[in-house]
């Protein structure tokens, strides 16, 4: 198995953290716009795509401010991190992106991030 780096995306995006945080923490807000169907028990996540699940364990949450997961059936040192980032002057507000990817994989993963944060935009009117 190729190891995989490191990436982040930042994307502006027109919300308060705090309805931002719902779509990002909670399963009817992350059925919104990342996943088909989204369903959690005891810190793990289950996401539905087109009828194919994958799991992922809660690793860390910050109210209004981050939440990171890890795929169950991925190596423990990979994980991603969606994080919302305020200016403190101009109150802007952005989400940034830390993902893990193969080499080859990171245009590919970084464009379905892209695709994903419009479909997150569109939900949110922003």
């Amino acid at each position: 198995m190729s190891e995989k780096k490191k990436f982040n995306i930042e994307y502006e995006i027109k919300s308060s953290p705090r309805i931002l945080y719902g779509f990002l923490s909670e399963p009817n807000g992350l059925t919104q716009w990342f996943a088909d169907d989204v369903s959690v028990r005891d810190q793990v996540y289950t996401f539905t795509w087109d009828g194919e699940e994958q799991k992922a364990k809660l690793l860390a949450m910050k109210e209004n401010k981050m939440v990171r997961f890890r795929w169950v059936d991925d190596d423990p040192s990979y994980y991603f991190e969606m994080e919302i980032i305020q200016d403190e002057l101009t109150n802007d507000v952005a989400l940034s992106i830390t993902d893990f990817a193969t080499e080859d994989t990171i245009g590919e993963r970084k464009l379905i991030w892209d695709n994903q944060f419009e479909y997150l935009v569109s939900v949110l009117g922003a």
